[in-house]
């Protein structure tokens, strides 16, 4: 073994020109690898973390659309009935024991946390012009328990809407668009009519252009006094569990427990994960070509290497040496080939992800990132270790199994 594996470093360093070239054809292939699957996922993965982390993972409400027996069926409900386009009864939305359902949902161990809130469409008044918007009623420091409001406050903080009677917290965007700075007055109008006058205690900046430009945060009063409605009246509870996996589960106990529609993060979010889906399967399809594509790169230099040897296979086989040893001599320059060049390729992936990472980016009014978002997990560099070192050994175990079958004395007559 000690000789086989001299020769191989002799065949190695006899033509270090064509050790190198083929070196670096693992390097590239796991180079790109590396960077393409690092680049792909991060930018799933930033997004979805965006989208989880603005969304509940259970939202109870009233569902009004519910399909609800009509008249005719409940006076006949054995005769035959055709009931077409069936409208929904004019009812209010309002969940009724809300704030006492949250406090029971908080002290149940499976609950990080559940926070009772309203939400009303508004107009922002900004002087002859009126954007669209919502308003949502919270008590913010719950809120801040689901969502983590505090880390994306741009200006002032959360405290300030608890003591302002009439205090609003703005997304970053809406605020650029009411060209609105902290301190300042803002009328907003309900589509009922209802003119208020609010005062921007704080900015904040979700990442997310669907919140940051058009979502507001107020308090649950101030909110209701907009809408007209009593203290008790409340349309929703949102709801973060400590194990995320358990939402569709929890969301079917808690609807049987209270009564009221429990809609858990996977259905309000499936056009979303769909979409997730579909990038995962385009990230690991581009994954997969890239190192079949290497690995034909890697078998075809191997290949070529080895039938460059054919002589001194030859002098090998008419010196005593089997089969075997020649297979192991060639099977160990691939895969010293193999190993130097995925370590290599490793390095060069990481250097050039982390340039990526560097890379300045702006995402506009859509989603907030300074740079390209790049995921440095170590799942990706053993998948390129292990590949680049199974394709050399494969790519070097098949050429030079046939050259272990050559007879030496063609070769020789050859010369």
């Amino acid at each position: 073994m000690n000789l086989s594996l001299s020769i191989a470093k002799t065949h190695l360093l006899a033509k270090p020109k064509q050790t190198i070239v083929a070196m670096l054809g693992v390097t590239f292939g796991i180079g790109m690898f590396i960077t393409m699957v690092s680049l792909m996922t991060g930018l799933n993965d930033f997004t979805e973390e965006l989208t989880m982390s603005s969304t509940p993972d259970i939202r109870i409400y009233k569902d009004i659309t519910q399909e609800r027996p009509s008249i005719l069926e409940e006076v006949n409900p054995d005769g035959i009935n055709l009931v077409h386009h069936q409208k929904p009864k004019n009812e209010s939305q309002k969940i009724r024991n809300a704030f006492q359902i949250a406090e029971l949902l908080k002290a149940d161990p499976e609950v990080l946390g559940a926070a009772p809130q309203l939400s009303s469409r508004v107009f922002y008044n900004y002087g002859p012009v009126q954007l669209n918007g919502v308003i949502a009623g919270v008590d913010i420091l719950e809120e801040d328990k689901l969502f983590d409001i505090q880390s994306h406050m741009k200006e002032g903080n959360l405290q300030s809407l608890m003591v302002s009677t009439n205090g609003l917290i703005m997304g970053s965007g809406l605020a650029r668009k009411l060209n609105a700075k902290l301190n300042d007055r803002v009328v907003v109008t309900t589509p009922g009519g209802f003119t208020i006058t609010l005062n921007v205690v704080g900015i904040f900046q979700m990442g997310l252009g669907e919140i940051d430009n058009i979502k507001s945060y107020a308090s649950i009063q101030t909110v209701q006094k907009i809408l007209e409605k009593d203290p008790s009246y409340v349309t929703e509870i949102s709801i973060k569990l400590i194990d995320l996996d358990q939402a569709k589960e929890k969301a079917k106990s808690i609807e049987a427990t209270f009564g009221y529609k429990a809609e858990d993060w996977e259905t309000a979010n499936s056009t979303f994960l769909t979409g997730a889906i579909i990038r995962n399967i385009m990230t690991y399809s581009v994954a997969i070509t890239l190192l079949i594509v290497a690995g034909f790169g890697i078998y075809n230099i191997l290949n070529m290497t080895i039938f460059s040897k054919m002589k001194d296979i030859a002098i090998l086989k008419a010196t005593g040496f089997a089969a075997k040893d020649v297979r192991d001599i060639f099977i160990a320059q691939s895969l010293v080939i193999g190993i130097v060049g995925s370590l290599l390729g490793l390095i060069v992936g990481f250097v050039l992800a982390y340039m990526i990472s560097l890379a300045p980016f702006d995402g506009g009014d859509f989603v907030s990132m300074d740079t390209m978002p790049v995921s440095f997990s170590p799942v990706f560099y053993i998948i390129g270790l292990v590949f680049g070192i199974a394709t050399t050994g494969i790519a070097g175990y098949l050429p030079s199994r046939k050259a272990g079958k050559v007879d030496p004395i063609e070769i020789l007559r050859g010369i």
